[in-house]
This record gives structure tokens, C-alpha cells and sequence, in this order.
């Protein structure tokens, strides 16, 4: 039977995702109609992965749907914004009735977990790539922003950094990576909830996508400041700190983790907002005056990194 683009969006996405009331139309029409409340900002962001650039082509759908959904979730947790409504741009090299159901499960299913409503997109064919745009909600002039970094501040990550990298590296070398990594790689956690939480109480955020050093980074550029971390400090696993080579925690990327800046004071609050979340949060440096990251090892010497983290363009030249 021939499938028309119609055909795939009414079977697979157009019921997908949390059921909202502040949706007026979703998928199926010209546009989506959408009502967000009074007294909220609107945070937007738009995500592409592609094939072979950010997932082997013989990927799990399912956790595929899961990842392509989870990268754009954690960039409105950085903001500090509540999930609302994603649209979805999907490129097909042929239809495989399997592979999109597994593709659907696995997106719907943390759409659902997330609250957020699918209320449109656009389905062809092409080479593997899925496009998403989601938008959240936030208490008006609220969210949270890179520039907002003041010298004196604590810089803080949650989770733990390097185990994606690591994955993909043995995947990459042929290997298997331990359960646990793979999942990191292939199914991250947005912070949603800590974002929402940090609200009022981070001076600066940025989720953790092309390494550590790359987003803080951003970070430093935009407040006009200088970092220094403490690599002893960093939250890792064991077999990324036996070698003396800190590239995957400080470089690797995909952690999808939050890197966030905080007043010295409010440090006293940091445990007791891990244990409610039941996620490991670190203290791994300051902000101070000047420029650029200095990474001290525990003797106090400066470690000089070999890379700074990802970069489409510049990687691929």
C-alpha cells in the first residue's frame, strides 16, 4: 500500500506527545494554534541531528526518538523553561513501517514524561535527519542566561562528564561499551527539573553538549569573565581519571548535563537541592576577572587540554 507523507504523520506523530490545553490545533493543519499564559516567556530552540554526523546509521530508532527529543529539552533546561510544544522536520530515505514505530515510541514516550505536546512538523524524503523545535515556558524575565556570570562565582555541573564520549569512542573502536555509558550516549537525561529549580538562584547556565570547556566557555565569552576549574574535582568515572588524560570529561560532549554559576554564599544550598533531585551536583571551580579556562590539576600546576570540544565546521575541515 502507498504511504503519503499524510499517510506516516496521521499513523506515527499525530496524537504523539502530553495532551495540553493550551493547545488549540495541532498536527494536520497549516499551523499549529497555541495560547501560551499570561505572564510567561517563551523559550525556543531548534536542534538537527543527522546521519553520521551525530548517529551511526544503524542506530536503535527508539532511543533515536529518545535522543533527538532529549538534546532540545536540555537546551530549555538550561533556560530554566517548563516544556510545552515541540514540532518535528523528519527526513526519510524510504519508509520502514518498523523503524518509525520504534522512532515514535521512543520520542513520545519522554514527550509524554516531559509534558510536552507534538503540534506539527514536516515529513519527507531525503537523507536521514530529523529536525526539532520545542518551545517552553517561564516566569516572565526569569530565565536563566549565559551572561549573567559574576566573578567570585562557583562554577557547578550536575550529573557526571565523559561517559557518552567514552561510549562512543569504543563504539567507534569496535567495542561494547558497558550498559550504563551506552545509555548515556544514547538516551541523556534533561535536567528539567534542576533548570526549573536554579531559577532565582543561578547567576549564569548553559547545558553541556560539546564539552565542558567549549560551553563554559560560552559562558566566560558572554559575562566577560575568566574560569578556573579543579580537575580533581570533576565528576567522572573512575576510568576516565587513571591515565592523566582529561579529554573526554573536559572535550568530549554529549553529556547533556548543566554547567551553572552561583554566589559562594548559596553553597550551603547545593546538597540539599541534590538529595530532593536525587542527582549528584559539583562544585569544580570559580569565576574571576580576565579571560579564558585554567584547568589546575591537584598539585596546583596548569593542565593544558589538546582540545576544546566540538565544532561542526571546524572539526570537519
Amino acid at each position: 500500500m502507498f504511504d503519503s507523507e499524510f499517510d506516516l504523520i496521521a499513523r506515527y506523530f499525530s496524537h504523539l506527545g502530553a495532551s495540553r490545553s493550551d493547545v488549540l490545533l495541532g498536527v494536520g493543519d497549516d499551523c499549529a494554534l497555541l495560547r501560551p499564559p499570561p505572564g510567561m516567556d517563551l523559550a525556543l530552540s531548534t536542534d538537527t541531528l543527522v546521519a553520521g554526523q551525530h548517529f551511526f546509521a544503524d542506530v536503535d530508532p527508539e532511543a533515536l526518538g529518545h535522543k533527538c527529543l532529549a538534546v532540545n529539552l536540555s537546551d530549555l533546561a538550561a533556560m530554566g523553561a517548563r516544556p510545552a510544544w515541540a514540532s518535528l522536520a523528519l527526513t526519510l530515505p524510504e519508509v520502514d513501517h518498523a523503524w518509525l514505530a520504534g522512532f515514535a515510541q521512543g520520542l513520545g514516550q519522554l514527550a509524554e514524561q516531559a509534558g510536552i505536546a507534538l503540534v506539527g512538523g514536516d515529513t519527507t524524503r531525503g537523507a536521514l535527519s530529523i529536525g526539532i523545535q520545542v518551545q517552553g515556558l517561564l516566569p516572565a524575565g526569569q530565565g536563566l542566561r549565559r551572561s549573567g556570570a559574576q566573578a567570585g562565582d562557583l562554577i557547578c555541573v550536575s550529573g557526571s562528564l565523559g561517559e557518552a564520549a567514552l561510549a562512543l569512542r569504543q563504539l567507534q573502536q569496535g567495542l561494547e561499551p558497558e550498559p550504563g555509558m551506552r545509555q548515556r550516549l544514547e538516551r541523556p537525561r534533561p535536567r528539567l527539573r534542576l533548570g526549573q529549580r536554579l531559577l532565582g538562584l543561578a547567576h549564569a547556565c548553559i547545558d553541556i553538549s560539546d564539552g565542558l570547556l567549549a560551553d563554559l566557555g560560552h559562558i566566560c565569552s558572554a559575562s566577560g569573565l575568566a574560569a578556573e576549574i579543579q580537575l580533581a574535582d570533576l565528576p567522572c568515572a573512575p576510568q576516565l581519571k587513571t591515565d592523566g588524560d582529561w579529554c573526554l570529561p573536559l572535550s568530549g560532549g554529549d553529556d547533556y548535563e548543566l554547567c551553572f554559576t552561583l554566589a559562594a554564599d548559596q553553597a550551603e544550598r547545593l546538597p540539599r537541592l541534590a538529595a530532593e533531585l536525587g542527582l549528584p551536583l559539583s562544585i569544580i571551580g570559580r569565576m574571576r576577572a580576565g579571560q579564558g579556562i585554567d584547568c589546575r590539576l591537584a598539585d596546583g600546576s596548569l593542565y593544558r587540554p589538546s582540545q576544546r570540544g566540538f565544532d561542526h565546521f571546524h572539526d570537519s575541515s
